[in-house]
């Protein structure tokens, strides 16, 4: 592994995470290394306790004062999956956008497929942005679901999820918004937000391992959204009926608790950060000194206040995995190239089939010296 590598890829998973995460893992697989609860001996009740300060802290972050309605899942796409599939009803009809990721295309595309459900795809304009008044105009008499994404993973844009919120609300909708590049990096408030179905996973803006996400379930929601798997919670055990309470309805099985216990870690870090202001101005760096390059083309909004850490481009006479393979070969700059699982987005932005580069940026672990060598890189390879 390259020790002196410029990781600029944290839409994908952040790296590395606070040395907290380590070293809470590492002491509860050590140490405790019992099942979360299911138990009456100290090390499973350390276990359950370090869950509920994770899932009451995750609770906190979003404005919510129920920590229950915290569900932890496997990853962002097994919260989408959950929030999707436990939502829809043959003959329904879904609202979505061209902006999404693979994770609410794919599951909407089987319900299609194998349910006879209609999604109707609301365009987004030149910089990625989706009108509420399209989503309002699309929505129908059978329209049983509004799932769009808060900020886009290819051009960065800050989806009107408040005011989409707010429509879905007036018309009694259920409302998803797939948080996973927005939550710890931005602040979201559920109530703000109109207490939308909020999906997140753990190893993006949370700072928290691999294989942990969260599904945050309003109130009232839980009477219609159908658990997917059933199983021993470690409550009701003399029954064979799967609990109704949450989180148990949705949390069959062990949890991953030394995820969780990172995870927790990960998030007591990501409170303060996504308060701030920093990753916009590692952004607006980035997007001004990007800007100058000749042959260079930026996708999504001008703006750095307007879009998250994400950045998409293209360089001239360079496909973008050509590109990003020469970046890291000679400069060990490591960033993402190709579709980036949004392929309705990169035909709206005429990026189709071979996709952008994407860099993007993490606080507390990129730097101005980070945006400087990539500029610097990209301006060497442009001109040679």
């Amino acid at each position: 592994m390259t020790q002196n590598r410029i990781y600029l890829d944290h839409a994908a998973t952040s790296w590395p995470k606070p040395e907290a995460v380590y070293a809470e893992m590492d002491r509860y697989a050590r140490e405790v290394g019992a099942v979360a609860g299911r138990g009456a001996y100290a090390e499973a009740m350390e276990g359950e306790r370090l869950v509920r300060r994770c899932r009451a802290d995750i609770a906190g972050l979003l404005g919510e004062s129920e920590p229950e309605r915290i569900v932890f899942t496997q990853n962002g796409t097994d919260s989408l999956n959950l929030a999707i599939h436990g939502l829809l009803r043959p003959g329904d009809h879904v609202v979505t956008t061209v902006c999404e990721h693979n994770s609410v295309l794919r599951p909407l595309r089987f319900h299609q497929q194998k349910r006879d459900v209609r999604v109707t795809y609301v365009r987004c304009d030149g910089e990625g942005f989706v009108s509420p008044d399209d989503i309002a105009a699309a929505i129908l008499p059978g329209t049983r679901l509004v799932a769009i994404l808060h900020a886009s993973n290819v051009t960065g844009a800050i989806q009107p999820a408040e005011e989409v919120g707010r429509i879905a609300a007036e018309r009694e909708i259920p409302f998803l918004l797939d948080a996973a590049q927005s939550l710890g990096h931005l602040p979201i408030s559920a109530k703000a937000l109109h207490q939308p179905l909020i999906a997140a996973p753990g190893h993006k803006g949370l700072l928290g391992p691999l294989g942990t996400g969260i599904l945050y379930i309003p109130p009232g929601l839980e009477s219609r959204l159908e658990s997917l798997k059933q199983g021993g919670t470690g409550t009701r055990s003399d029954e064979d009926l799967q609990p109704t309470s949450l989180p148990d309805k949705y949390e069959s099985g062990n949890l991953n608790v030394p995820g969780i216990v990172g995870l927790g870690e990960g998030v007591r870090v990501a409170v303060h950060r996504a308060h701030g202001n920093e990753e916009r101005s590692l952004c607006r760096a980035l997007l001004e000194g990007l800007a100058q390059i000749p042959g260079l083309t930026l996708y999504g909004p001008k703006s750095h206040v307007r879009r998250v850490g994400v950045v998409s481009f293209n360089l001239a006479g360079f496909e973008p995995q050509e590109l990003a393979a020469l970046l890291d070969s000679a400069y060990h700059i490591q960033v993402r190239a190709g579709i980036h699982c949004a392929p309705r987005m990169h035909q709206s932005l005429g990026t189709s089939p071979r996709g952008t580069v994407r860099i993007s940026v993490s606080v507390g672990s990129t730097t101005y010296q980070d945006i400087n060598t990539v500029i610097e890189a990209l301006r060497e390879i442009a001109a040679s």
